[in-house]
């Protein structure tokens, strides 16, 4: 991606929205910092920043769940970035293969 640094002018933290390669499905939400995005683009891999506990982490590293990024495309505004990939697993720290699993309005869906 060109001129990375053009995503972090209007804050240091980047939402990020995970979404499967095969299905198109949202798995999730994270925030990037530029070094996490840059280990993205080096590794192949899904790197964030942990608001939390203000480090960066590897999605996958400890469950094994990692995320290879096909894909990254950012915005009309420059200031969020979709990022498609093949999920190893679940994707939330729930179990759940998307986090996007609360249903609050609408029918829900039966499995």
């Amino acid at each position: 991606m060109k001129d990375i640094e053009e995503y972090f002018r209007k804050s240091e933290l980047l939402p990020a929205i995970i979404q499967e390669a095969e299905t198109g499905e949202v798995l999730m939400l994270a925030y990037m910092n530029q070094e996490s995005f840059e280990k993205t683009l080096e590794t192949g891999y899904t790197w964030f920043y942990s608001r939390s506990r203000q480090e960066l982490w590897n999605k996958g590293a400890t469950s094994g769940h990692v995320q290879r990024v096909v894909d990254i495309k950012g915005d009309c505004d420059k200031d969020t970035v979709l990022i498609t990939v093949i999920q190893s697993g679940a994707a939330c720290h729930t179990g759940s293969h998307s986090c996007f699993f609360r249903q609050i309005t609408g029918k829900e869906e039966t499995l």
